[in-house]
């Protein structure tokens, strides 16, 4: 894509493995972890995409971030959705009232209001968000320093911890959001990839959200990429069926047989095409486009520039490091 169009692309990198390859291309690679002067302030909110209600999307966001925050099994519960709106609420009242000049607001903001509400399940929300405020886990607590305007963007989130390394990816999909509605606005097609997606489908709140937002970057120009290794616990999802049905494309390497046999059923894959994920080597599959299946095999000559960026398999690494 970016040899083949003018495109816009954005990359959420979970696992730092693209960071090499976006460099190399000339693009801009923004790392979030505690000790990078990267920030982005998931607050953040433009009012200027007149498409859609962009304050009843923020209050979706926020909602399943807070749901990711507090967790739990049963995820929040009704009064403390309550809460969490009517604060959301008064948070941008003065944002919206004078977005020129007024501060945005941070989550700071959020744990400010929380801590001033009478409800007792407001004590909990905000003994929950502490902890991302003013604890060892604010990296989100800044306001947004970064410049996103390259064309090619990844998003690096390899040093920060698992579980806010799930958090972030929620973070990410917003900011990825808001871009994808600057670029629509401009006339602008952008491609994005989010890797290990299957970590923002285990909370149901959270997977709604994601639906969402899927449906809405497709209708903005944009095309979406979900990249997952755990296809069991993608396609546990109730939520899957929904992205299934908007996603024109696929594209499966080698399957372990509980993956297959789920596979096998979700995408009415013949016994025949299922032998070509199976015990298959590197770089063989399946593809899907609409109503055609092509097998493929992909020899990736190794003696390169690029596979030497783009590998991530640890031989090679080691190989890598051996001749540095």
């Amino acid at each position: 894509m970016f040899l083949a169009t003018k495109d816009r692309i954005i990359v959420v990198d979970p696992m730092g493995e693209y960071s090499p390859l976006i460099r190399r291309l000339g693009g801009q690679v923004i790392e979030i972890a505690p000790d990078s002067p990267h920030h982005i302030n998931p607050m953040d909110i433009d009012l200027s995409f007149d498409e859609e209600n962009p304050m009843a999307l923020k209050a979706d966001f926020i909602l399943s971030l807070m749901e990711l925050i507090v967790g739990g099994k049963d995820g929040l519960q009704p009064v403390e959705r309550t809460v969490i709106d009517r604060c959301v609420r008064q948070m941008y009242r003065e944002h919206l009232q004078d977005p020129e000049t007024s501060k945005m607001p941070t989550l700071q903001t959020l744990y400010d209001l929380l801590c001033s509400q009478p409800e007792g399940e407001a004590v909990r929300l905000a003994t929950a968000l502490e902890i991302y405020v003013s604890g060892s886990l604010n990296v989100f607590n800044h306001e947004t320093n970064v410049d996103l305007n390259r064309r090619l963007v990844c998003l690096d989130l390899k040093k920060l911890g698992a579980g806010l390394r799930t958090i972030a990816m929620l973070i990410m999909q917003d900011l990825v959001n808001s871009q994808v509605s600057m670029n629509f606005l401009r006339g602008i097609a952008t491609w994005c990839y989010f890797d290990e997606f299957h970590v923002l489908l285990r909370d149901r709140l959270t997977a709604s959200y994601c639906v969402a937002i899927w449906k809405m970057l497709r209708k903005k120009g944009c095309v979406p990429s979900a990249l997952t290794q755990n296809v069991k616990d993608f396609l546990a999802s109730p939520e899957i069926e929904n992205i299934f049905e908007n996603s024109d494309f696929l594209v499966l390497l080698s399957q372990a047989q509980g993956d297959r046999q789920i596979l096998a059923k979700q995408l009415g894959i013949s016994p025949h095409q299922l032998s070509y994920v199976t015990h298959t080597n590197s770089g063989e599959g399946l593809l899907f486009f609409g109503n055609t299946t092509i097998p493929f095999v992909d020899r990736f000559p190794q003696n390169t520039e690029l596979y030497a960026i783009m590998t991530t398999r640890p031989e090679d690494k080691k190989q890598e490091m051996n001749r540095a």
